[in-house]
């Protein structure tokens, strides 16, 4: 083939640190349209961003020619940095150390949007260490919990 072609989605998880409830609902919209933003300066599609105070869900198109390690680690760097400048509020804010990433097939997109467009509802009932654990478990991703959360 003469060239390389790919359409890898990317259902992305990571939380503030320690699960502190620190991202207002007043600043979230301007924290997700940031992120989009970090995205498409990478080349990498933002298809849905979403969260609530501890965490957020990014569902985006990976470019072919970046690592997901580095992806990540610029949403999240450029996003940290950029949220401390709304207030004293965020002096402290951190995004925990690790992430969740998983696949997303073609067929299962519109699926994936709607559960990150619906996580505000989906949190009444379930917290995101459970959510977090359910994605591992559905995926078959082994992990040790101790090592699971900052």
């Amino acid at each position: 083939m003469g060239q390389s072609l790919a359409g890898i989605k990317i259902h992305l998880v990571f939380s503030t640190k320690h699960r502190e409830p620190i991202i207002l609902t007043e600043d979230d919209r301007a924290l997700y349209s940031y992120m989009a933003k970090i995205l498409k300066d990478l080349n990498c599609s933002p298809k849905n961003i979403n969260g609530i105070s501890d965490h957020i869900h990014i569902l985006f198109e990976l470019n072919k020619n970046l690592a997901l390690s580095k992806v990540v680690e610029k949403v999240k760097s450029h996003s940290s940095k950029w949220i401390k400048t709304l207030g004293d509020h965020y002096t402290h804010f951190k995004w925990q150390t690790g992430y969740g990433a998983f696949s997303v097939s073609r067929w299962d997109v519109k699926k994936i949007t709607q559960y990150i467009e619906n996580q505000k509802e989906h949190h009444k009932t379930q917290n995101f260490q459970e959510e977090l654990v359910n994605h591992l478990n559905n995926e078959n991703i082994n992990y040790d919990e101790k090592y699971l959360w900052d």
